[in-house]
């Protein structure tokens, strides 16, 4: 449930300063965007328009907390990579340096550890010529790292460099970590802001229409199933196995199927499926081979994971370590038909780290470069704890308590899936 008070975003103190920016743009704090949920709730729920759950509109406001000619800003990269992590930074330090005219602008090296003194990284001041041609490349110029840091010692640091907004560029495990970092500020009851820009390939992050690298990944990762498909078609009974990024959602591995429309059976990890059974997948591939001579499969890395005895412990974020499940559904698929004499020729493709690395594609190019705006207005108005996002196409500020909550999945029961499984005609194993 979720109430009005998850909606709020925490705000340092009264804007004083006039937003040097000329537009005619600002944001009226007063228009929000409507949350949705299911029609007969808001019916029953709504007793005036204020009981409406909303979304703060993000833009630029006004009157500033912050005065830009005195304010310092730092930029931290947390976690894997993701295509389009380089443009956001470009972005942040572009808009505050052209646009406010903030003149000091850090990048924190490898991480929260770049936060940690004992870890001894030096800071990168983000000038304009630094960030010049940032967009045409992949990864992240500042470096990253996984794992907790002690936040009590970061925000020493903050205090320490008087940064006064720290920009926090991080998937699922990153932003609780700042949402850690904000509480120990909020507990001090200092004047710094902080700031999430959601990262990861996954797009699984809630209340967010899609998380920045994800239109570059299934357009990269959409290659590999043209090969897949031409490597399954090359042979008798041929197979191409790909398995894509999703540790706990299918939206990479459903839009590549649906991008590609070569693909013939998809496993995601929010549909359980069934191997050996009478109507599993092992029988259906079989019939399959026999009417058209090759398959074309596609894995998300979680799915199928109740096929092994448990994960293989944890990395340094805490997530479950899973197996994979690409190189089980190779064996498996061999070892089915191998007493039957019938030999396959299987072509296995994981391109989980290559789709990661990859500079942006336009769409991604232009949609960072709008967070990383929005970011910036709602840091200079002195909001804090929140992230950026798009919601039904209107970019909005979020609590980080609200998007850590849980993860983003695809609906077993929703249009994209039903549409998935219109376009490989696969049937229900579960």
């Amino acid at each position: 449930m979720i109430t009005r008070d998850d909606t709020k975003i925490d705000v340092l103190g009264e804007g004083k300063y006039d937003s040097p920016l000329r537009t005619s743009g600002f944001v009226d704090e007063n228009k929000r965007v409507l949350v949705e949920i299911e029609r007969d709730i808001i019916l029953e729920q709504m007793k005036s328009i204020d009981d409406v759950l909303s979304f703060e509109n993000a833009g630029p406001r006004k009157k500033l907390f912050f005065d830009p000619g005195s304010t310092s800003a730092a930029i931290v990269t947390c976690g894997g990579l993701c295509p389009g992590i380089n443009n956001v930074i470009q972005g942040i330090a572009r808009m505050l340096q052209f646009q406010y005219g903030v003149k000091r602008v850090l990048g924190v090296r490898y991480g929260f550890e770049g936060l940690i003194p004992e870890y001894r990284h030096d800071f990168v001041e983000l000038t304009l010529d630094y960030v010049q041609d940032l967009h045409e490349k992949g990864g992240t110029v500042l470096g990253s790292s996984r794992g907790y840091q002690d936040e009590k010692i970061i925000v020493d640091t903050l205090v320490r460099e008087k940064i006064d907004i720290l920009f926090v560029i991080g998937g699922d495990g990153s932003l609780r970590g700042a949402h850690d970092i904000y509480r120990e500020i909020t507990k001090r009851e200092l004047p710094i802001s902080i700031v999430g820009v959601p990262k990861t390939i996954d797009n699984d992050i809630w209340f967010m229409d899609k998380t920045f690298g994800f239109s570059t990944a299934v357009s990269t990762a959409t290659q590999s199933i043209y090969a897949a498909h031409t490597e399954a078609i090359g042979a008798k009974n041929g197979i191409g196995l790909v398995k894509v990024m999703g540790r706990d959602s299918g939206f990479i591995a459903s839009y590549v199927t649906l991008a590609s429309n070569d693909v013939n059976y998809v496993f995601i990890p929010e549909v359980p499926f069934k191997l050996h059974e009478k109507g599993g997948f092992l029988e259906n591939l079989h019939y399959r081979l026999k009417r058209r001579g090759h398959a074309v499969i596609v894995v998300a890395e979680g799915a199928g994971q109740e096929y092994f005895d448990g994960p293989e412990g944890k990395d340094a974020s805490g997530n479950p370590k899973y197996r994979d499940i690409g190189q089980f559904m190779k064996e498996t698929i061999k070892e089915y038909f191998a007493p039957m004499n019938i030999p396959v020729t299987i072509k296995y493709i994981d391109n989980s780290y290559t789709i990661r690395s990859v500079p942006a594609l336009p769409d991604d190019a232009v949609y960072c470069m709008m967070l990383a705006q929005n970011a910036v207005h709602g840091a200079m108005a002195g909001k804090t704890g929140f992230v950026v996002g798009s919601w039904h196409s209107y970019f909005t500020y979020i609590p980080l308590p609200l998007v850590t909550r849980k993860r983003k999945q695809m609906n077993p029961e929703g249009y994209l899936w039903s549409m998935v499984k219109q376009s490989t005609c696969q049937p229900e194993f579960c």
